[in-house]
């Protein structure tokens, strides 16, 4: 990974702010309620700060304990099982006493929730919630009382509809709280301590206090405690939470690494060169937190959804209530107008889109994908065709040696062995890529001396008492030479092409390229399998454009495009009509991936704040469009499973609960209506964590849809 730039806030907003988004659902308007309620102790745990997660478990339990002795010893409920109460006067108390204590403090949340709503003007599910229990309330008091018909004690029922609101609402924060843990385990990834070098001692002390030069030791199996640049040793570093990449990487003297990476086998010293907000894991933060805040298409739906359905409730209440008095059932009519209320909230249906996209967020952190714009990650999986860009993307953006061609009575390994012993001296990039080329084919560099070089010649040295050049078609020139035969096919092809001079014969030449990713052809099979087009776009000439597409399979191909042009073509593909995402590694390609309907950064490493693409992909794998793809598509089928069952269970529940199937016997209790709905909550909410199971890394994949 080269090194990259200070991250930066893409987001610009207070870095302190990274959790406010999970606060009450993200923010979404139609679900306010939770909103406005979250300073509410109980149910602050929405943002998924401190144990309000505890606090709401305590709650419930509390009230079970309160309820059974309310349901036990009420009279509706006795007569309904069929046991005799005692008759003494003091046992008529204890449902109405105790059962107060639950309206009052077990519904604390709910009635607090409800004037938010009403503050706001934005009614919801908590003043459903709110009216429904306290018209429950006063009934019942007025029957204990003696002022209301006794039917109309309603304190069993009561009870247990706020004990299975709040079992509602405990499992609805316990899953939320579990998706903000995206940002919790990233925080998590640095250490306790750092150990700052102070001359000769070694000092212990909180990362926080870093500043920019310290230095600071990283042990083996040790986390990075900032950003930095090793200042000495060498150590393959775990970088896989910040990339999704589980291969390590070696890290040297003057490599960048990053803030909660692990050196895996050896220490280091590292130069603090970013600390606490200006982190790349501080970026990252910021944008999960960004992401799960803000607002989509489906988002909307949904509040708009929830907005309709609280209208819906409260006109279905009022028309139960006037039907079911004109039938002569005045008691009756308060039971089924409550019981609508109860079950027409609307909250599996507020909670089924944040919690598909915090949860979504989250595994894409994890995966290395960054998502910074969720319309682009709901677009991504209606695009038609992909657009790559190629240097650094397809292919490594760096020279490597492709391919070897000897004389009569040389080998390979001999030529490329004369080549490296005499480019082990030059720091050009050619002379690097063919050092590599014969490090990675296991030979042993010879030993050379007397190296020289010539600009647009070439080198020379002298390797085992023979003197061995290196370079282009001057340095032909200059021993009169001419040229393999496979040269020509090689400059066709857009190569570089070297020739290795031994004693002033011509023993071989180096085809030398822009190197392909292998993992590009899997990416460009299966996008082709899902029928997208592949299309790439190279300011490179049309022969290595083509050689380039023709080995990887690609479909079409925009050749000797300027970097400012390169947008030009993405229009060009959505004036045919295609979806187009645009896929570059950030460093010039702004205006295309602002240009296309989807931007992704790909291969951005640290620099997480690329401000033109909607997903950054932390790995240089270009398979982690597909990973993109798979989120996407798997998130939009959870989206439209939970609003299906949100809409579609409160839709169906509200006329059984109005009564509507009365005439054959059949009425819904209260009781059961509360049940259903939190059974709603909690399917939506388990749906959701289904999402969990998905495996972003890019060869996993790459490998189910190929396998498809």
């Amino acid at each position: 990974m080269p090194p990259m730039p200070t991250v930066q806030d893409a987001a610009e907003k207070d870095p302190s702010d990274a959790h406010a988004g999970h606060d009450a659902h993200a923010g979404h308007d139609a679900h306010a309620g939770h909103d406005a309620h979250s300073s509410h102790d109980a149910h602050a745990g929405h943002g998924g700060h401190g144990d309000h997660v505890g606090q709401f478990r305590r709650l419930f339990w509390i009230m079970l304990a309160l309820a059974v002795p309310v349901v036990t010893f009420s009279p509706m409920f006795a007569d309904l099982v069929g046991y005799e109460l005692p008759h003494d006067g003091w046992t008529t108390w204890i449902s109405p006493v105790l059962g107060s204590v639950v309206y009052l403090w077990g519904g604390r949340p709910f009635l607090t929730g409800a004037i938010s709503e009403i503050r706001s003007r934005k009614p919801g599910m908590m003043l459903l919630i709110g009216l429904a229990i306290t018209v429950a309330f006063v009934a019942s008091v007025g029957a204990s009382l003696g002022v209301l018909h006794h039917e109309l004690d309603f304190w069993w029922e009561l009870t247990l509809l706020v004990v299975i609101m709040l079992l509602g609402h405990w499992i609805e924060m316990r899953s939320l709280a579990q998706t903000t843990s995206a940002l919790d385990s990233l925080a998590a990834l640095l250490p306790d301590e750092a150990e700052r070098v102070e001359g000769d001692q070694v000092v212990r002390v909180a990362p926080a206090d870093l500043q920019m030069g310290d230095v600071v030791l990283v042990r083996p199996g040790g986390s990075v405690p900032a950003d930095g640049r090793v200042v000495q040793g060498s150590a393959s570093m775990d970088e896989s939470m910040v990339t999704g990449e589980s291969v390590t990487v070696r890290r040297q003297v003057g490599d960048p690494v990053v803030a909660g990476t692990v050196a895996t086998d050896s220490g280091l010293r590292v130069e603090v060169t970013a600390t606490g907000d200006e982190t790349t894991l501080a970026g990252i933060q910021r944008l999960v937190a960004d992401a799960q805040s803000s607002s989509s298409r489906a988002q909307r739906l949904a509040d708009r959804a929830a907005g309709w359905l609280f209208w819906f409730a409260l006109v279905a209440a009022g028309v139960t209530a006037v039907v079911w008095s004109l039938v002569g059932l005045p008691d009756s009519a308060v039971v089924r107008a409550i019981t609508v209320l109860v079950i027409a909230c609307p909250h599996a249906l507020g909670l089924a889109i944040p919690l598909v996209v915090s949860i979504a967020t989250e595994r894409a952190a994890r995966g290395g994908v960054l998502v910074k714009d969720r319309l682009a990650l709901e677009r991504m999986r209606t695009v038609e065709a992909v657009l790559f860009d190629k240097t650094g993307t397809l292919t490594k953006g760096e020279p490597a040696v492709t391919a070897t061609e000897p004389v009569d009575g040389r080998t390979v390994e001999e030529i490329l062995a004369l080549a490296a012993a005499a480019e082990s001296d030059s720091e050009h990039p050619l002379a690097r890529a063919i050092v590599a080329a014969a490090q990675s084919s296991g030979l042993s560099i010879l030993d050379s001396s007397g190296f020289t070089s010539s600009p647009a010649v070439g080198v020379t040295a002298t390797v085992e008492g023979r003197t061995v050049r290196v370079g282009g078609p001057y340095l032909l020139a200059e021993h009169e030479a001419e040229e393999l035969p496979v040269a020509q096919a090689w400059h066709a092809e857009g190569a570089t092409v070297l020739h290795v001079v031994v004693d002033g014969e011509v023993v071989g030449a180096l085809r030398v390229a822009d190197e392909i990713r292998p993992e590009s052809r899997e990416a460009v099979e299966a996008l082709h399998t899902l029928g997208v087009q592949v299309v790439m776009i190279t300011g490179d000439a049309q022969p290595v454009a083509e050689a380039v597409a023709r080995e990887l399979g690609i479909d079409r191909v925009f050749a000797g495009v300027r970097p400012e042009d390169k947008s030009a073509k993405v229009a060009q593909l959505q004036r045919e009509g295609l979806s187009v995402a645009f896929v570059g590694d950030g460093v010039n390609d702004a205006p295309a991936l602002a240009q296309a309907d989807v931007g992704i950064a790909i291969g951005a490493g640290t620099d997480v704040a690329i401000a033109s693409a909607g997903v950054i992909l932390a790995s240089s794998d270009p398979r982690s469009v597909l990973s993109v793809m798979e989120l996407s598509r798997a998130s939009y089928r959870k989206m439209k499973q939970n609003l299906w069952w949100a809409a579609g269970y409160n839709l169906a529940a509200v006329p059984l609960a109005a009564g509507i199937l009365a005439p054959v016997g059949f009425v819904l209790p209260m009781s059961v209506g509360a049940m259903l709905m939190s059974v709603s909550t909690v399917v939506v909410a388990l749906n959701a964590q289904l999402l969990r199971r998905l495996d972003l890394r890019p060869e996993v994949s790459a490998r189910e849809i190929l396998s498809s």
